[in-house]
Order: structure tokens, then sequence, then C-alpha cells
């Protein structure tokens, strides 16, 4: 028992260990998550149904989505952005690690006969002949990567977009980390359920580094055949950051809103979305 908790407590190295597969394609939770996606109040998974509407009708009308172009959603979840861009006729990608909710995607685009290459694989190992006029990543995905996997994906946006093409994307702001505390708890059967059809165990703990600006939930579920963790990483970041980032790796920040509905940027905003281009 001393061995397990001294573990659980264990302060891990910043983006130490990367558990997504578990996340989004255990047979369980990836089920619990398309629920949460589909669900139209609730935002563990996606945001609720009236913002992607009008987030969707913005990024429409902002980068002229038409029969003309060409649109690659990465992270595109059970398809919410995605069938939204399809319907003016134009090109649309979808690219997730979830099997169930490329599934789901596929059926729901089927049933509307709209026309939509879904491909069901991890982003960071997508590749494709195609160029695309805009490259969307929502609901702060970028901050779940660590600094290296955050690199070969924007690799992956600078080769696939075309030269005058746009680069849509969220993230977690400082201002949303100022006030995240480190925390250790334990509870049966943790999230209703989330984490297993069996009874189960589950200890979550969050520690801040705060020289990183990172974040991580640490969850630790005790079954009676096996224990496993979850690690959620989360990256924070400044406008400031986001810029060297990203001209580090070829691109320039040409707009910033509080939203991936374009409402104008506020000081003490939680997120931050970012239109880039190529240098």
């Amino acid at each position: 028992m001393y061995d397990s908790l001294k573990k659980i407590y264990r302060r891990p190295k910043v983006w130490e260990l990367y558990t997504a597969e578990t996340l989004w394609n255990d047979k369980h939770i990836s089920k619990k998550m398309l629920e949460y996606h589909l669900n139209e109040d609730v935002e563990p998974a996606s945001r609720n149904k009236a913002f992607i509407d009008k987030s969707a009708n913005w990024i429409i009308s902002r980068f002229k989505i038409q029969k003309n172009k060409k649109v690659c959603d990465f992270g595109c979840g059970p398809g919410l952005y995605t069938s939204q861009f399809a319907k003016t006729g134009a090109d649309i990608t979808g690219v997730d690690f979830s099997k169930r909710s490329i599934q789901y995607a596929k059926k729901k685009a089927k049933s509307n006969r709209l026309n939509i290459d879904y491909i069901q694989q991890n982003y960071l190992n997508f590749t494709t002949n195609k160029k695309f006029d805009l490259i969307t990543l929502i609901y702060c995905d970028l901050c779940a990567l660590s600094p290296r996997q955050r690199k070969t994906l924007l690799g992956k946006f600078y080769k696939y977009l075309t030269n005058d093409g746009s680069v849509l994307f969220d993230v977690f702001t400082l201002d949303a980390f100022k006030p995240r505390e480190e925390l250790a708890i334990h509870k049966h059967l943790l999230y209703e359920g989330f984490w297993s059809a069996n009874d189960y165990y589950g200890f979550i703990n969050s520690f801040k580094y705060q020289a990183d600006k990172v974040f991580l939930d640490k969850y630790t579920i005790f079954e009676k055949s096996k224990t496993w963790e979850v690690y959620n990483w989360l990256q924070y970041y400044s406008l400031n950051s986001l810029k060297k980032e990203f001209k580090e790796n070829g691109f320039r920040i040409v707009e910033h809103y509080s939203d991936v509905a374009g409402a104008p940027y506020k000081s003490g905003s939680p997120e931050i979305a970012i239109v880039a281009s190529k240098k």
C-alpha cells in the first residue's frame, strides 16, 4: 500500500508520459467521451451547441468557406464543425484519434448526404497529398501536446497549408493558469463511472509547473484486476509566447480573439483564439 500511494502522489517530470491512446480509444472511455461530445448542454469534450453553431457560422464567414475551398479540421471528433463546414459545398477533411468518434461522424455524414473525408488517425501521424486553405484545431487541443509534439504538428500545418491559407486554433491563457491549484482527492467510481464499466476507485493528483506554465491532472484508476493511469497535460500561453513558438515554426500571428466565434479579445480572457499564416 505504501509503494502504491508513493507512486500515486509522485510529481512526474513535465511532459514525462502521454496517454492519449487510453483516453480516446479505450472501449468504455471513448463511449463516454462520445456521449459528452453529443450532449448539447455540457462541455467536457465539446463546447455547447449554441456556441458551436455561432462559431461555425463565424468561421464560414470569416474564411469564406465555399465550393472552391479546402478545409481540414484536426481533432474533428464526431464532426460537430466539419458537418457544418461541408454544407457550404467545400472540400472538407476531418482527422481524429478516436475510432468511435470517426465512425459516428461517417454515419452522420452519410445520413445527411454530406461528402466529408474522415480519417481515423493520430493527427501527429497524418499525411496527405492535399493543400488546405484553412486548417482548424479547436477546443484548445494544442495545449494538450508537448513541445516536441507541437513542433511536429506545426510542421504538418506548414506543409499542408496553401501559401495564402490560414490556421485557426485556440488555447488557454495565463489568466486561466493563475487560479489553478494543486489538489489530491480520491473517490469510489470517480466521475460516476466514467473511467470503467467495472467497479473502481479513482485518484486525482494535480500538479502545477509554474516555470513551464503547465498543469497536469493525473488520474490513477484502481480496478480489482488492474491499476492504470491517465495523464492530462495542459500548456498555458501568453500572446507573446504564442507568437514566439509560431514564428520558430514558420508562421506569423495575424489576428487574435477571445474565442473561435470571433469575440474581440479582452484582457483577462481564459482563452485566446489565433489566426496564423505563413511568414
